[in-house]
């Protein structure tokens, strides 16, 4: 009985060395040059070349391979962004034949490029709320262009990413829509750019206190001389730079008429949340992330830097 469990725990050694063999054999052959720009784009969500651009900006962010058939750098990030791009379990990203590998190495290439995205000079790279007069200006005259709308620069609102039931702190996460997940609140302008947004926050917190305590109310509030607006909807405050809907207005009065531009306009960060998800799949509702909400709170900064290079 003995000698038979060992001939069984040596065969199943052995097949687990050649799976491993044969995904690093099928690793080893790939040529990203080779995928079609169509499926390439459809997989991972980005161009080849900005793929090439990603690169050069979290490559050096990566650990280096610490042996030498470690996994390549390249190979790391296509496999994190083809699981921000599906929302797949891990293990079927791994199945990926672009890019074989066990569930365990899957997760390990997805925590080492979250947290290269989530770089603090990468986060001020790519999302980045207008910080002088004329960088202001301009998005002002673009949301004026668009929509004859003035002194605008920005469309805010929260939305939430389902995430797992937590182990720790639940009733932080449990939102009024009965799921757990983190409440994001994104600023963007009028070209759906993502400029500010804060996931740190569980489903529980109202969408007007996560703008009570961020950075950017005061910096608004700071500004001297200079009229700027964001636009939110009825659950924030009106206060002097946040303009939102008037309550019972008249229809065709000028509270009316108000309220209609200032929706039309708002619906801006509607598209933008709905871009945002329909490109990176995890942070769809029905995906649900299946982490503690610090790793999910990453992930959602990861993919809002992703979708600023598109």
């Amino acid at each position: 009985m003995a000698t038979r469990q060992l001939l069984i725990a040596a065969a199943l050694r052995e097949e687990r060395l050649e799976r491993r063999r044969n995904r690093r054999r099928l690793r080893n052959q790939l040529n990203i040059s080779n995928i079609p720009d169509l499926e390439f784009v459809g997989n991972y969500r980005l161009s080849r070349e900005l793929f090439e651009e990603l690169c050069q900006d979290i490559v050096p962010l990566l650990p280096p391979k610490g042996r030498q058939h470690g996994i390549e750098p390249t190979l790391k990030i296509l496999t994190a962004l083809n699981f921000y791009a599906r929302g797949s379990y891990q293990g079927s990203v791994g199945q990926n034949m672009d890019g074989p590998m066990a569930q365990q190495t899957v997760s390990r290439c997805l925590q080492e490029v979250t947290t290269a995205l989530n770089a603090p000079h990468i986060l001020r790279k790519h999302i980045r709320f207008p910080q002088n007069r004329n960088e202001r200006n301009l998005i002002k005259q673009k949301f004026y262009d668009k929509y004859g709308l003035p002194a605008v620069v920005g469309c805010i609102d929260c939305s939430h990413v389902a995430i797992v039931r937590p182990s720790e702190h639940e009733g932080r996460y449990f939102n009024r829509k009965h799921f757990h997940s983190i409440n994001t609140q994104v600023i963007c302008d009028s070209d759906l750019l993502i400029t500010n947004v804060d996931a740190s926050y569980g489903g529980a917190t109202h969408d007007a206190y996560i703008w009570r305590e961020c950075e950017i109310r005061n910096h608004l509030e700071g500004l001297q001389d200079e009229t700027v607006y964001l636009l939110g909807d009825s659950g924030y405050a009106l206060r002097e730079h946040m303009m939102t809907p008037v309550d019972n207005a008249v229809e065709n009065s000028p509270e009316g008429r108000y309220n209609y531009l200032q929706k039309r306009v708002r619906c801006t960060i509607e598209r933008t949340f709905g871009v945002l998800k329909g490109r990176w799949r995890c942070l769809l509702a029905a995906r649900e992330l299946h982490y503690c909400p610090e790793t999910a709170g990453k992930i959602i900064l990861a993919c809002c830097v992703l979708q600023t290079c598109v």
